[in-house]
């Protein structure tokens, strides 16, 4: 038995040296200490050939400027051009959507107002309880804001070609200065844009995925309640969500240690500003107050980089298993 536990151990050392030097070769290799940055669109070969065969991340500076929506999305105009239209606003206590509180992964209150009540909220903010954002991820753009889906492009034609297909989603996101995107990744190429204001982004690669700490969390919403005006968690009585359970601008180190062997990459998007994401990359967001940015998502190949993927997180399994 004491040999047998030996083995074991040595084992896990080995895999995990092994993601280790994963880690460090890519940032040596082609992850390099910053995220590079273009002045100008780059044509659909050259960003194929650098940066998405690479998985990896590029700034567009003022990749949308020419857009008329950069100009003219103030809230004066977004009143008097769709100031009637009803849209969907998710509701926070504290601007945290769709994240961890304690044992719980707590999405937001879903409500539908005039476009022109949230851009009062907007400018008095103090005027409403709670945090409100519009950030539903269902093409809404497409689907609940086509009356201004002019002032902006249906794709970005350079990686359009590259991807050689259509988006299949483009969302608008506007909100709170307050709110925060808890850090996640998803399946899609991510073509982001900001049209007004700022982002603050962290971003970290597919092969931090051994130091990212994920657990399981109970699901729950929040709920204002009409009487007392507080909000109220109300657990929901469905399956476990699987979520990363750190905050990257405050990482907990004490209790993930191995957090420290990540590279987080730092960047600010402002207005006219295009990166793309790529996919499986973590990602946090915060911004300025009343940002507005437009993503496009292309759906992802599931080739040999997502194949690779999943033996990292078979890996990572087996580590979390033996300990």
């Amino acid at each position: 038995m004491p040999s047998h536990n030996t083995k074991d151990d040595c084992s896990s050392r080995d895999i995990r040296s092994a993601l280790s030097k994963l880690s460090k070769e890519a940032r040596e290799l082609y992850l390099g200490r910053n995220i590079p940055a273009l002045d100008s669109p780059p044509s659909p070969i050259s960003f194929y050939r650098d940066f998405v065969s690479h998985n990896r991340p590029v700034v567009i500076k003022g990749g949308v400027s020419h857009w008329p929506a950069v100009t003219k999305w103030t809230n004066s105009y977004l009143k008097d051009t769709i100031g009637s239209l009803p849209v969907s606003v998710t509701v926070t206590p504290n601007g945290y959507a769709d994240a961890p509180q304690g044992g719980l992964f707590v999405m937001p209150e879903e409500r539908t107002m005039k476009m022109g009540d949230f851009v009062d909220i907007m400018e008095e903010p103090e005027s409403a309880n709670g945090v409100f954002y519009i950030q539903k991820q269902n093409s809404n753009l497409t689907q609940e804001f086509k009356d201004i889906i002019g002032d902006i492009e249906a794709d970005i034609d350079w990686a359009t070609e590259a991807f050689g297909k259509p988006p299949d989603a483009v969302n608008l996101w506007m909100g709170d200065g307050r709110a925060v995107t808890s850090m996640h990744k998803d399946p899609y190429e991510n073509i982001y844009c900001v049209v007004r204001g700022y982002k603050e982004l962290v971003l970290q690669p597919p092969t931090d995925l051994p130091w990212v700490p994920y657990r399981d969390y109970k699901p729950a919403i929040y709920k204002e309640n009409p009487d007392t005006g507080g909000f109220e968690i109300e657990e929901i009585n469905s399956s476990l969500v699987p979520w990363i359970a750190i905050d990257p601008t405050s990482p907990d180190l004490d209790t993930y240690p191995e957090y420290a062997n990540s590279t987080q990459f730092k960047l600010k998007l402002e207005a006219g500003d295009v990166l793309y994401m790529p996919s499986l990359w973590f990602h946090y967001l915060s911004q300025s107050h009343g940002c507005i940015a437009i993503n496009y998502w292309y759906d992802m190949e599931f080739d040999i980089k997502y194949n690779y993927y999943n033996l990292v997180k078979k890996l990572k399994k087996i580590i979390r298993n033996k300990v």
